[in-house]
């Protein structure tokens, strides 16, 4: 997944992923210690990708605070005229 594709989705499926990504990761973990799976570094690429959905998700909700702020502000200045 790169930045510009997880811009582009809403909150909910971005979620989404991360519940997708964190069971997948469990899946991995039960499959490597039974030594089922040789590929042990998707794991390190799961927890990346869900790293990157976390940041995009945390900017979202710091934009929607800057826009509730900037509103206020600008209401409040009103008031105060």
């Amino acid at each position: 997944m790169n930045p510009k594709e997880l811009k582009k989705k809403s909150e909910k499926d971005l979620q989404q992923l991360i519940d997708e990504k964190r069971e997948r990761i469990r899946q991995l973990r039960f499959t490597i210690a039974s030594g089922k799976v040789k590929n042990v570094r998707e794991i390190r690429a799961l927890k990346r990708d869900i790293a990157r959905i976390l940041t995009a998700l945390n900017n979202k909700e710091n934009q929607k605070e800057e826009k509730a702020s900037l509103e206020t502000n600008k209401k409040e200045e009103i008031k105060n005229k």
